[in-house]
């Protein structure tokens, strides 16, 4: 493996080295060029097996993300000095790839070269008989392990300088990156949950009643058909009645379907408003506690805690093994925290991939935070706290 990254190294430096000439002329159009080389030498130091950061979106192309970079004052700290290091080493490992790799070449194939009457000079030496050329190719060797030796040396030195220019003077800035990339790997998963508990609650409830109603009606229409007696007319009337409950049923569920989605009294009447018509509507004895204005509260913050409190009775009612809860709601004028709590088994906890993960992801991403405390036997306990405006 070792030899294969040394191999990688050396060949990179070959294509620096054979690049010069278009990394000379690229300084005509600096500092356009230097994002596209510094992302260049990004992707060739994760080949080489070193852990660097792409910053080039795959969605953008390199003409959008250059422009983009070049607003960016971090260019001028980072891409800039990449550009003008790529530069100068490109220029060391074409001198050293050419004379070293060319020499080497030359001083072990010196024999042939004297077979057809040519002396091979390399540097300040000449060979001056037969047996002379046999005693270059050794030196050939070493000369070609040292050039071998320097351009590792050298891919090594860009990836010590690359490092240093990129790294950040913010020391919490590349541990918010990372809490970012799980963030968003943990909303993918959420999302994918939630996607799949609409498709399921539509075939299994909207879709079920819609079919039934289309059979009931066929059936109907079959039996309006061919009515004659007074049997045939009770028989329309109970199927219509049983088309018209089971169209009932479906449009109840589709309501509450897009309830989950997006609740009509969120955006109509205020967060504590929906928090109390969600409780109202809970199969459970909620008591719920509220003070203060939600005037203040953004839109995706009010959502984030709305979904927080309704997957909470969600699962009290699935798990707790209770009939009752207690919520807690505070609105001020820069937060608002909840808490909801019950006296069930407890146990709880907060899986990847589960409603809760989702919600704490989307608590996360307006700024806010969920915990959840769960002892066994002990209830449960859920804490949602927000900015009122998102930070972004």
């Amino acid at each position: 493996m070792a030899q294969i990254r040394i191999a990688r190294r050396v060949l990179t430096e070959c294509i620096a080295a054979m690049a010069f000439p278009i990394l000379l002329l690229s300084i005509l159009v600096a500092p356009v060029s230097a994002p596209v080389v510094a992302e260049t030498d990004r992707s060739r130091a994760r080949w080489c097996g070193v852990e660097t950061m792409p910053l080039k979106p795959s969605d953008h192309s390199w003409a959008q993300w250059a422009v983009f970079r070049l607003r960016s004052r971090s260019m001028w700290r980072t891409d800039l000095p990449v550009f003008v290091t790529a530069v100068l080493l490109s220029a060391l490992s074409l001198l050293v790839a050419f004379f070293g790799f060319i020499g080497a070449a030359a001083l072990v194939f010196s024999p042939v070269f004297w077979l057809f009457g040519i002396a091979a000079q390399v540097g300040p030496f000449t060979p001056e008989s037969v047996g002379e050329t046999f005693l270059a190719m050794p030196a050939g060797v070493v000369l070609g392990a040292v050039t071998t030796t320097v351009l590792t040396g050298t891919s090594f030195l860009r990836d010590f300088l690359l490092r240093a220019f990129s790294r950040s003077r913010d020391p919490d800035l590349l541990a918010k990156l990372e809490e970012l990339r799980a963030s968003r790997a943990s909303l993918t998963a959420a999302f994918e949950f939630e996607r799949q508990r609409i498709e399921r609650d539509l075939h299994d409830g909207a879709q079920q009643e819609l079919v039934a109603v289309v059979m009931r009606l066929g059936m109907l229409e079959a039996t309006a058909t061919a009515a004659g007696a007074a049997a045939d007319q009770e028989r329309i009337v109970r199927l219509a009645r049983q088309a018209q409950a089971h169209a009932e049923r479906a449009l109840e569920r589709l309501r509450d379907t897009v309830r989950d989605i997006h609740p009509r009294e969120l955006s109509d009447l205020g967060l504590i408003a929906a928090v109390r018509e969600l409780a109202a509507r809970s199969p459970l004895r909620v008591e719920l506690t509220s003070t203060g204005d939600d005037a203040q509260l953004s839109s995706p913050t009010a959502t984030a805690v709305y979904f927080t409190v309704s997957e909470a009775l969600t699962n009290i009612s699935k798990h707790a093994g209770v009939g009752s809860a207690r919520i807690d709601l505070r609105c001020a004028t820069t937060d608002v925290h909840v808490r909801v709590h019950d006296d069930g088994v407890g146990g709880a906890r907060i899986d990847t991939g589960s409603g809760l993960a989702g919600l704490r992801e989307r608590m996360r991403s307006v700024g806010g935070n969920l915990e959840i405390i769960s002892p066994p036997d002990g209830g449960t306990l859920v804490v949602a706290s927000a900015p009122s405006q998102p930070p972004w």
